[in-house]
């Protein structure tokens, strides 16, 4: 198991919520005592766990806690105008959720390690809900360039839109009425930014848990329905029911992986499924999720997907290119009789997608939405 040995360090999201404000009484149950031990002991060090974002402060957005609300050189409690109940802050922390939101959505389809250097410097030009909301989108596209999936880049600025009109929402359903903002993305900040025991389920919530609480040693997403009131039920008894669903995300990446490492790992006694892989009769499948369906052009090396992110690059630049142009510039091996058809298709869905402008037949990126 890779060896992330520290010492012991402060918890790094805020108690759980109650109602009234106070941190009622709990039983803690062994499990959560031993997830939260190996957590503080192992857990991964990742910027949107660590309470700043190491950038300057939108000095308009009192939202997201900019320098007219700051503690110590750490974020303020942030300022919402649908707030309700508790603030998330403990020993000086704040879980600012637009830094939460953005850290999801980049985490989206995308590994940590690629993710990291895109969320620095993604909140070193837009620290706040101002900020993005306010910034023209061709510069949040090449802020984005690079990481994959772009759409996702102007979703995340039409969220901040209506962060700046409405508030930042109190509660899950408020997130989840959000264009773009889907059940696991609105539970996850919910539980991040507040406190409250929401339940996010991804792949990696849904392996680790259901082989922990459900004994399933490849739990599937039709199993969801059982595993919900199980995470609920290990969250309701957890005094930090964040740090809680985090360190379940850490035991997926580092030891309960496809083939777990049940040696290595903290919960080998208590977890059900453990006998079922140290006897050996348990298959390991081909596959966990579904093979992705991406398109992908006859004799082409990449998906669409990479294309695209090349015809955005390249349309970024100062005076964008031609499209009569393009073709070589993003495949050495274009054949304008075999490819002409699939790239005008290419460049017609970005259009559509509000990610380029095509005007007489040169490309950029779109000055306003």
């Amino acid at each position: 198991m890779p060896s992330l040995t520290r010492p012991t360090r402060l918890r790094t999201h805020p108690p759980a919520a109650t109602d009234g404000g106070a941190e009622r009484p709990v039983r803690v149950s062994p499990v959560s005592r031993l997830l939260l031990a190996w957590y503080d002991r192992e857990g991964r060090r990742l910027p949107w766990r660590s309470g700043t974002h190491h950038s300057p402060a939108d000095p308009t957005d009192t939202m997201s806690g900019g320098p007219l609300c700051r503690q110590g050189g750490r974020r303020a409690t942030p300022v919402s105008r649908t707030a309700k109940g508790p603030t998330a802050s403990e020993a000086g922390f704040v879980a600012d959720p637009y830094a939460i939101l953005v850290s999801e959505i980049m985490l989206q389809q995308t590994q940590v390690d690629r993710v990291i250097p895109f969320y620095r410097r993604w909140l070193e030009r837009f620290p706040g809900w101002t900020a993005l909301a306010e910034a023209p989108p061709a510069e949040v596209i090449r802020q984005w360039s690079g990481l994959g999936y772009n759409r996702r880049a102007l979703m995340l600025q039409g969220v901040a839109r209506a962060v700046v009109r409405d508030g930042v929402p109190a509660t899950e359903e408020g997130w989840r009425a959000l264009k773009g903002i889907g059940p696991y993305t609105a539970a996850a900040v919910t539980l991040f930014s507040t406190g409250r025991r929401t339940v996010p389920v991804d792949t990696n919530i849904r392996r680790a848990g259901g082989r922990l609480l459900l004994g399933e040693p490849f739990p599937l997403p039709a199993g969801d329905d059982r595993l919900r009131p199980a995470l609920q039920r290990l969250l309701a008894g957890a005094a930090r029911p964040a740090d809680l669903v985090q360190a379940l995300f850490d035991l997926a990446s580092l030891v309960c992986r496809k083939t777990p490492l049940c040696p290595g790992c903290p919960l080998r006694a208590a977890c059900p499924a453990e006998p079922r892989f140290r006897s050996g009769g348990v298959a390991v499948p081909r596959r966990s999720v579904p093979r992705s369906n991406e398109r992908r052009h006859a004799g082409k090396t990449h998906p669409d997907r990479i294309y695209r992110g090349r015809i955005l690059r390249l349309a970024g630049e100062e005076e964008g290119i031609a499209l009569r142009d393009l073709g070589p510039r993003i495949d050495p091996g274009f054949v304008p009789v075999r490819d002409n058809a699939w790239l005008k298709a290419m460049v017609d869905r970005l259009v559509d997608d509000g990610l380029l402008t095509n005007h007489r037949g040169r490309l950029s990126l779109p000055r306003t939405s």
